[in-house]
């Protein structure tokens, strides 16, 4: 009798959920580390947020306030209208592109000591780069732009690269799941803070430029829905948030799925392990810029 052959190793869904936790800060540093804006300023740029909508924008082009908004979702549009489009009469996208690599490589040195030059971050960039393989572009503007760019050459910044399209993939796909869910930009930020998860609502209205009438507005429209009360999230808001995870997580398990559960592991090990580098010498020293 001809033994059949042993099915195909089956990724777990969670592990979608891990392996972009593990890579999410090799990306996402920048936006706290002081190389960037050192960077930005550098080729002409104001500092403060004309450096964060530029910076992570300029991948698009030259693009208006309109189109940075609609990507980026959470952030009020007079709050962008402040620095997009006049960031481009400053400086080139090219130019802050280019700048931002040059952050990105100065602050990795930085915040990895010798780590930076190891073999575990070349092994980690070529696991990155192959996952991005099966990425598409449709629908997904951020990561479209970012995915038109040229890889580079240094093993470092293969590695941040790498973690920069799969994080702008994700959150392309979120967007996509808010949008599918009905939620507004600044319903998806109400429904974010009130799951009481390390960002309050005057960090997110400070942050993302929320005036207090505004957040009000909002948090009304959600207790109409019943998504909302006095004491937070419903129980339907509570499963609203629940299933937008598992869309997210479904809209981007590609790369792991082709990856395997086994290299996918060894990305979450890798990835951790630098990642917990960063922590230990202050990449989170700043409040956060992350996506509701």
């Amino acid at each position: 009798m001809v033994s059949a052959d042993p099915p195909p190793a089956v990724l777990d869904p969670r592990q979608v959920a891990r392996a972009h936790r593990a890579v999410e800060l090799l990306h996402s540093h920048v936006y706290f580390a002081p190389e960037t804006e050192q960077h930005l300023t550098a080729v002409g740029l104001r500092p403060g947020r004309m450096c964060y909508f530029a910076g992570r924008s300029a991948a698009m082009g030259p693009v208006g306030a309109g189109t940075v908004t609609a990507t980026f979702y959470n952030f009020s549009p007079a709050l962008v209208a402040r620095t997009i489009p006049a960031a481009w009469a400053l400086a080139t996208p090219e130019q802050v592109l280019a700048a931002r690599l040059d952050a990105a490589r100065a602050s990795l040195t930085r915040l990895l000591g010798e780590a930076a030059s190891s073999d575990e971050v070349a092994e980690l960039g070529e696991l990155l780069r192959e996952a991005t393989t099966v990425l598409t572009p449709e629908g997904r503007a951020l990561y479209a732009g970012h995915a038109d760019l040229p890889w580079p050459e240094e093993p470092l910044l293969v590695l941040w690269h790498g973690a920069t399209l799969l994080r702008e993939h994700r959150g392309d796909g979120h967007v996509a799941a808010l949008l599918h869910s009905g939620l507004s930009g600044i319903e998806a930020l109400v429904t974010h803070t009130a799951m009481g998860r390390g960002f309050t609502p005057e960090a997110a209205k400070a942050t993302r430029g929320w005036s207090e009438q505004e957040w009000a507005d909002a948090v009304q429209a959600l207790a109409d829905r019943g998504l909302v009360d006095d004491a937070g999230l419903t129980e339907e808001g509570v499963e609203l948030r629940a299933r937008l995870e598992v869309h997210t997580d479904a809209l981007s398990a590609d790369p792991w799925l082709f990856l395997g559960p086994e290299r996918t592991e060894r990305v979450v090990e890798i990835a951790k392990d630098l990642s917990r580098t960063l922590v230990a010498n202050g990449a989170l020293s700043a409040s956060g810029l992350a996506k509701g």
